[in-house]
């Protein structure tokens, strides 16, 4: 009898160092590649935010159309839906004759609740869900202490990583991909999902376009074509242009590329030139971003809650909906934070250095309930990661982990600091 599965493609959408795909191929006669977008997506939540704004929505199909090309150069194919992954999958699974569905582990409590939906639909059809963790650049079964026991305390669990902890090896593209025959691929317009079409401004740092072809190729240019990567702890805190920080982060929200294969290039990059504190200090930023999904992972719901996980008293409760609406149109009256603002609005991206200033402006200024600006950065960011983008806010609000205690900026030095000669606020604000 054939052994038919489903690989599940969800925040992973590479061919390169994907277990999840890999281990589909080898363990299957035939595989059918499926991607669902959740309908609930598109919809309003609490906070009166979608989950998924139009400039990430148009990155992620860029992503799709790129995966299905490189799944039909194997000789397989990508099934795009819309819909809900609990009714869809089940439904595929029953007209390919399917007995297993590969996917990648979540952490977070919405994608958990929905992966365990998925699976019980499932099992009532003996289909088996099998899921696999491919965000890290540490796995977490390597890590030096169980998820209950990582330390609250980002350097803490740093150092005990890196000493003891070993980054797994790459797993290979499949060359081949035997599947029954896959349809074209047609997607839906962004206006037929109901969004408008995001203009170009050509004021972007960069025309961030998805898809793991683009994110190889940035990578290629970022490190070996200029070598910007030499500088980047330097240069990482500026605010104009595409090459003053990696901007690798859009491309891996969405799995375009892993965090292993950009540390092995890092550590290729050091053996054709040198090793430096901006070589470092971009594995060390990679790290952090395990760190929020690792805290993710332990505190799961807690990191949405108002008070955070450790209970503390956010400096805000107001939800005056004309003070968020002038945050978000860049309107407060505070230049700095104006033009970081009206940046996002008109891009979908902003500086790791804005973010800190919009949101410490949010949260300690305007005395707005920190959870609001975290909303609104998961509906307009082309780069939101529930785990960076909740825990960062969190971290902000001091309801998560932060030794220090409360992180407040002083927007006006901020600005003198890193935006000295006014370019940027003029860019933006003229």
């Amino acid at each position: 009898m054939m052994k038919r599965s489903i690989v599940w493609f969800k925040t992973d959408l590479r061919v390169n160092d994907n277990e999840t795909l890999s281990r589909a191929v080898t363990s299957s006669d035939e595989v059918i590649p499926v991607f669902v977008l959740d309908e609930r997506l598109l919809q309003e939540q609490q906070f009166g935010f979608k989950r998924i704004g139009a400039f990430r929505l148009k990155f992620v199909l860029e992503s799709i159309t790129d995966l299905d090309a490189s799944l039909r150069l194997r000789g397989s194919g990508l099934i795009f839906r819309i819909g809900k992954p609990e009714e869809i999958l089940p439904q595929l699974a029953t007209q390919y004759g399917v007995t297993k569905v590969f996917g990648k582990k979540e952490v977070a409590i919405e994608e958990k609740t929905l992966q365990a939906e998925v699976e019980k639909a499932l099992w009532k059809q003996n289909c088996v869900l099998e899921e696999f963790s491919t965000s890290t650049l540490y796995h977490a079964l390597d890590l030096p202490f169980g998820i209950k026991d990582i330390p609250d305390v980002f350097s803490s669990f740093r150092k005990r990583v890196e000493k003891d902890a070993v980054i797994r090896e790459l797993v290979g593209a499949p060359e081949q991909i035997k599947s029954p025959n896959i349809p074209k691929l047609q997607l839906p317009s962004l206006n037929e999902m109901g969004y408008m079409e995001p203009v170009a401004d050509p004021r972007a740092v960069l025309v961030f376009r998805g898809g793991e072809t683009e994110a190889l190729k940035r990578l290629e240019y970022y490190f070996f074509g200029n070598r910007s990567l030499s500088n980047y702890k330097e240069t990482r805190n500026q605010l104009i242009g595409a090459d003053y920080s990696s901007k690798f982060s859009s491309w891996l929200a969405q799995g375009c590329i892993s965090p292993r294969f950009i540390y092995q290039q890092v550590k290729l990059f050091e053996e054709q030139y040198r090793a430096n504190d901006s070589t470092y200090w971009l594995i060390f930023e990679l790290i952090w971003r395990d760190y929020f999904r690792f805290m993710m992972k332990k505190y799961g719901q807690q990191l949405f809650y108002f008070k955070g996980f450790n209970g503390q008293q956010p400096p805000g409760t107001s939800r005056d909906s004309s003070l968020l609406q002038r945050w978000i149109e860049g309107q407060t009256g505070d230049d700095f934070v104006d033009a970081n603002m009206r940046e996002l609005k008109h891009t979908g991206f902003m500086s790791n250095r804005g973010r800190q200033n919009v949101a410490s402006y949010l949260i300690d200024q305007l005395q707005l309930d920190w959870r609001l600006g975290a909303a609104y950065f998961e509906e307009q960011l082309i780069d939101y990661d529930v785990s960076s983008n909740w825990g960062n806010w969190a971290y902000l609000a001091g309801v998560g982990n932060d030794p220090r205690g409360k992180r407040v900026f002083n927007t006006e030095k901020q600005a003198k600091d890193y935006d000295t000669d006014g370019a940027y606020r003029k860019l933006w604000l003229d």
